[in-house]
Formats: structure tokens, C-alpha cells, sequence
């Protein structure tokens, strides 16, 4: 039997997509993931929200993937984004990332139409029964408006066997425990929400999927294997270093600031597809100040 806990333990880092105006730079794209795994994380999760996957076309994302999964050539998890809110394109796009090699798929739960919690199960046994890949669930009611109650999580699990995992992104440490009392340790747990790391880790998450790891791979690293290895004292210390960096990067709608940040860096340009337009100027320069003084403390950055 697969050990998912020790599949998803660790960061994953959800892959910024990399433009030069509206094209897609799979160049910058290829030295971001090689940048990844040198930092030694555990999972890649490429055509997600901070992949803005919502203005890719089928093409681009098919391409994506298969390239993640070129590069990653078993050094690291993929976890390719299929979610939609027509469950007919959402199996689409499960199958698709299952012909390019993923390893696991990231389903959202439907957006703008917020389904009931019974239209939420009969979504994920649909996308289930289609593919034999293992599923995370992606409960982000900021986005999507509804949020997958811990009962629903059991009753999909109950009906699904390859739906293995949530990636909890409502902001609540509480919902760890809801979806611990409920579901046990059939549910794989991941914090969606790099500021809560550690606290979703005391809870019971085995992992983090991070945006701010597109940035500092190697910190969020540390801060993940600092708590695994019992170090907690160093967790702490290194959460509270992030803090700040944390909270930048959010300072906007993501992948906003992350990519200025790589654009920071050099590591890529900032560019984004419409709707998605450049940070305000404000919001440059108050980024621009926590980067200086992160990268100040934290050598590794580069």
C-alpha cells in the first residue's frame, strides 16, 4: 500500500507560470524547477492558482506539466492542478496531466457556481472513477466560495479510493482537528497557507504547499525539516523569519508579488496575463523592503 503521508511530507512549491509578455518563458520556467530541486523540495505543483492556470490554454498547460515531470525525473512528486467548475472539463484536464506523467493531481473545488456539499461528492467520485491517479482535494473558499466540509471529505473518501490528500487553505489551524476528528489519518493533510506552516504541522499536516517557496525554496526547506527532525525550536525560529516575508507576499493577489519578487532576482520577468496586471508602485517598494531585509538575513537566497 502507498504511504501518501510519506509522499506528501515536505514542501511543495506551487510553480509560478513564467511569461515574456503574453508567451509563456519555458527557459525561465525550466531553471525555476531545476532551482527547486536543488533546494531539495519534495513535490512540484505545476498549472495551479499561483501558475495562473485559470489563463492558460490546454496546450500551454499539457506542456507544463510534461515538462515538470521531464525535469522532476523522479527527484521530486508532481502534482499537476486539474480543477474546473464544469466537472467535464475538470476529468479533461485529470486525464490530460495523467497522459503527461504526473504523479497526483490538485482538484479545487468548483468556483463561481458553489455547489452544494452533495454536488461537491458527486464531483469528486466523477473526476475519481475517470482517472487512476491519486487526488489531493483543494478546499480554498477565499477563491471559490465554498469550502469542503470535514464530512464531506469522509464521505468522498469512502467512495473514492484514490482521493488521498486535502490542501487546506482557509486560514484555520481549527479545521485540521475537524478534519482529523472526522476523517483520521486516511486523509493526508497540507497547509495552504505558508504563514501557518508550523501551526498546521503541530496540528497533524505533514506538508506545506507553498507559494513563497517559489522565492525561498531553501528556507521553507529548512523550516519543514527543522520540524520533522524534532528541532522545533528552530521551526519556530525559522517561521518567525518568514513571518514578515510571508505577509509580503501577500500583500497583493498572488502571484503578484511572488513573481515580482523572482523578477527581483532576476530568476524571471514579473509579467502576467490579463485580468492579472503589475503590482502598484506602494505595494512595489513595501515588497521590495522585506525582500531586502530577508535576503540580508538569509544568505541562501540566490
Amino acid at each position: 500500500m502507498t504511504d501518501y503521508r510519506a509522499q506528501l511530507a515536505g514542501v511543495f512549491t506551487a510553480l509560478v507560470t513564467p511569461f515574456k509578455g503574453d508567451a509563456i518563458d519555458y527557459d525561465a520556467f525550466d531553471a525555476l524547477v531545476e532551482r527547486q530541486l536543488a533546494a531539495g523540495i519534495a513535490g512540484l505543483v505545476p498549472v495551479g492558482t499561483t501558475g495562473e492556470a485559470a489563463t492558460l490554454s490546454d496546450d500551454e498547460a499539457a506542456e507544463l506539466i510534461a515538462r515538470t515531470v521531464r525535469l522532476a525525473a523522479g527527484r521530486a512528486i508532481v502534482m499537476a492542478g486539474a480543477g474546473a467548475n464544469d466537472t467535464r472539463t475538470a476529468i479533461a484536464k485529470a486525464l490530460r496531466a495523467e497522459a503527461a506523467g504526473a504523479d497526483m493531481l490538485l482538484v479545487v473545488t468548483p468556483y463561481y457556481n458553489k455547489p452544494s456539499q452533495a454536488g461537491l461528492i458527486a464531483h469528486y467520485q466523477a473526476i475519481a472513477a475517470a482517472t487512476s491517479l491519486p487526488i489531493v482535494l483543494y478546499s480554498v473558499p477565499g477563491r471559490c466560495g465554498v469550502e469542503i466540509a470535514p464530512e464531506t471529505c469522509k464521505a468522498i473518501l469512502d467512495s473514492c479510493a484514490n482521493v488521498v490528500a486535502i490542501k487546506e487553505a482557509g486560514g484555520s489551524v481549527e479545521r485540521v482537528t475537524k478534519l482529523r476528528l472526522c476523517c483520521g489519518d486516511r486523509l493526508v493533510i497540507h497547509s495552504g497557507d505558508d504563514g501557518l506552516t508550523v501551526p498546521f504541522l503541530s496540528a497533524g499536516a505533514v506538508g506545506v504547499t507553498s507559494v513563497v517557496s517559489n522565492y525561498a525554496p531553501a528556507a521553507m526547506v529548512a523550516l519543514v525539516r527543522a520540524w520533522q527532525s524534532g528541532d522545533t525550536e528552530r521551526a519556530l525560529m525559522l517561521h518567525e523569519q518568514l513571518s514578515e516575508l510571508t505577509a509580503a507576499m501577500f500583500i497583493e493577489a498572488n502571484p503578484g508579488p511572488v513573481k515580482a519578487a523572482l523578477a527581483h532576482l532576476g530568476l524571471a520577468s514579473a509579467d502576467m496575463r490579463l485580468p492579472m496586471v503589475a503590482m502598484s508602485e506602494a505595494n512595489w517598494l513595501s515588497l521590495a523592503h522585506t525582500l531586502g531585509r530577508f535576503e540580508a538575513s538569509f544568505q541562501e537566497i540566490r
